[in-house]
């Protein structure tokens, strides 16, 4: 069970350079799409799962109970699906994912939501010994003004943020399979 009511938000709004330009949400794996998977893991943990695309919104649609874009058709990275569902979300937190990590499962997403439960007013983000992972985290929406600010100071690293509002580590192992990332199309066989 679900320790408080989060927002769920699936950033699958990039260019996909190093896919040779295909949608990487949208590209299969073991015959399903790679959002499936990410979706599949998050579903069971909100009924508010919000998808950051700026294409394809009609094959988005049906993995998503609400789309949100950039607002422009210039790929502004991680940051702006970010912003954009921190504007959307309908609980006091929003669990971030890529759309690219189909190994990802329940039993991490309910460690980041409780650690955020446990402390409620500061992001959390994943770190790999000291390596953190940004687009892993769980971020109070009360903090959306102070990611508006930085963005609009130039700031465009997630990471950068949220370190500046204090994050707090979800410790994983190196190496964890959980977060590998499938951002290439050698990474599919």
């Amino acid at each position: 069970m679900q320790p408080f009511q989060s927002s769920i938000l699936l950033l699958a709004g990039g260019r996909g350079q190093r896919m040779g330009g295909q949608d990487k949400g949208l590209v299969l794996w073991r015959g399903q799409p790679l959002i499936a998977y990410v979706q599949q893991a998050a579903r069971a943990l909100t009924d508010d799962l919000i998808i950051s695309c700026n294409r394809n919104h009609d094959r988005y649609a049906a993995y998503a109970d609400q789309l949100v874009s950039d607002g422009n058709d210039d790929f502004d990275g991680p940051l702006a699906g970010i912003r954009a569902g921190l504007a959307a979300a309908r609980h006091s937190h929003l669990l971030v994912l890529p759309c690219d990590v189909p190994k990802v499962n329940g039993e991490l997403l309910g460690t980041l939501l409780a650690a955020a439960a446990r402390a409620p007013d500061t992001p959390h983000m994943v770190r790999q010994g000291e390596h953190w992972e940004p687009l892993f985290c769980v971020i109070p929406t009360a903090l959306a003004p102070a990611f508006e600010a930085a963005w609009h100071t130039g700031e465009r690293s997630p990471r950068k943020i949220m370190l500046q509002l204090n994050a707090q580590p979800v410790q994983c192992p190196e190496n964890d399979s959980r977060l590998s990332n499938f951002n290439t199309a050698d990474l599919l066989i």
